[in-house]
């Protein structure tokens, strides 16, 4: 039914279909190996330019995030105490942070384009964004990104309670590049994520501004939007499937990082792509944040009434 109304009408057309589904099937379960034998290669043949960047430091942080990071790790931490410190968009749930002080950005953007200037084999980000890097091939995961986001923890547990914003145990995080002469937008969708975090890293761009439609609904098209601005070493939080994209970019280059932020405890029993429970398969790494439980099913995320706070 979903593919009559596709426009497949005859068998052949079917057959075609299928066979292309088939395709990208296969595509997508050689990706995991692919990817590590890419990250072999630069552990061992990649010198970087700025090392220092690839391990989480205080300094990179702005004063603001740890000023927020202080008081959500505070005694009586509640919502609209957090909310005091934050930037809200409209009633959809999107808030900008301070994150990364512009001297690390500048460095970790001149690091970005070192490595896009080498001859490392280079993974794309996903689908729809043809430049930019994964940040786990560089190696990042374990001293960069995990701790940036056990630091958003008590973060996002305020905002997102019932979306597992206390226990977000995986990402996956990327940088995503825009220029006039490669991607110029990025047309609406939702994220395989229980949470989003996009902080703008520059260069000089104008135009590109993200838009936010409504929250997990068909992402195309998209009638009604509000759009945000990018502010360097600012940060956009929002829900994963909150439907959203980007405007084109008009002169200049624009880098973005992109951690999609993902609980176990939720998408163990309800798959953010699809809908449905997860049939689940063995996976290295973090495995798209699905986990399962040996011989017993986990307890299920703690939820707060969010019309109650």
């Amino acid at each position: 039914q979903a593919l009559q109304e596709r426009g497949c009408r005859s068998e052949e057309q079917f057959r075609e279909v299928l066979r292309e589904i088939e395709a990208e099937v296969q595509r997508r379960k050689q990706l995991i190996h692919q990817s590590v034998e890419r990250r072999a290669i630069i552990s061992k043949c990649y010198k970087p330019k700025h090392p220092e960047v690839y391990t989480l430091q205080d300094s990179f942080l702005a004063p603001e995030f740890l000023e927020i990071e202080r008081f959500c790790t505070s005694p009586g931490a509640d919502l609209q105490g957090l909310l005091s410190y934050l930037e809200s968009f409209s009633d959809k749930r999107i808030y900008r942070l301070p994150v990364f002080t512009e001297e690390f950005c500048q460095a970790f953007v001149d690091e970005l384009e070192n490595f896009e200037q080498s001859d490392m084999p280079k993974g794309r980000p996903n689908t729809m964004n043809n430049y930019g890097v994964l940040l786990n091939e560089l190696g990042m995961d374990e001293p960069f990104l995990t701790p940036l986001r056990e630091r958003l923890g008590p973060i996002t547990a305020l905002l997102y309670p019932e979306l597992g914003g206390a226990c977000l145990d995986s990402h996956k995080a990327f940088v995503v590049k825009y220029s006039l002469h490669q991607d110029l937008d990025l047309s609406s969708h939702y994220d395989n994520a229980e949470v989003t975090l996009n902080v703008s890293l520059g260069k000089e761009f104008t135009e590109g501004n993200l838009y936010f439609g409504d929250f997990n609904q068909d992402p195309s098209p998209v009638p009604k939007y509000i759009e945000v601005e990018h502010v360097c070493g600012r940060g956009l939080l929002h829900r994963g499937g909150q439907i959203h994209g980007a405007l084109p970019i008009a002169s200049g280059e624009r880098w973005n990082l992109v951690v999609w932020l993902r609980a176990s405890a939720v998408r163990n029993r309800l798959c953010p792509m699809c809908g449905r429970e997860p049939e689940l398969v063995e996976a290295e790494g973090f495995g798209d944040g699905f986990t399962e439980p040996p011989g017993q099913e986990e307890e299920p995320p703690p939820t707060v009434s969010v019309c109650a706070l």
